[in-house]
């Protein structure tokens, strides 16, 4: 949809009155906004009747996605020194292979996030 705006803001430059020009870039990105929301409502939509399902396959993806945060952490935090330490002791000056912990902080920081709020609604009594 957001493809649509280099288009759409084209075809705004042609129009000669200023007011109209406006009206039409004001209409159209709220048409624009209207869309992209539409798009998140639905997918909110699903998220919701994801989670509400029984079967864990269906469900169970949140909290293994949970899991694997949590033991890329741990290993990044305590087993790699640990690992470190080890091979320092049995191999000296064998450097350790680097761990990229950018996309696991990209995935785990926002978790927490959505936990917090979950934790948040639940304390307010609003969470189904």
């Amino acid at each position: 949809m957001t493809a649509l705006a280099p288009v759409i803001s084209d075809l705004i430059d042609h129009i000669p009155d200023p007011d109209a020009k406006a009206k039409a870039t004001a209409a159209a990105n709220a048409q624009l906004l209207a869309m992209l929301q539409a798009g998140d409502t639905a997918q909110l939509q699903v998220n919701a009747a994801e989670a509400a399902n029984p079967n864990l396959f269906v469900s169970g993806w949140r909290p293994a996605v949970g899991w694997v945060c949590v033991l890329g952490l741990l290993v990044q935090t305590v087993g790699y020194p640990l690992m470190g330490w080890g091979l320092s002791l049995w191999s000296p000056g064998t450097p350790m292979p680097q761990i990229d912990t950018d996309t696991l902080m990209g995935l785990l920081v926002p978790m927490l996030g959505l936990g917090a709020y979950r934790t948040f609604e639940k304390v307010k009594g609003v969470a189904r």
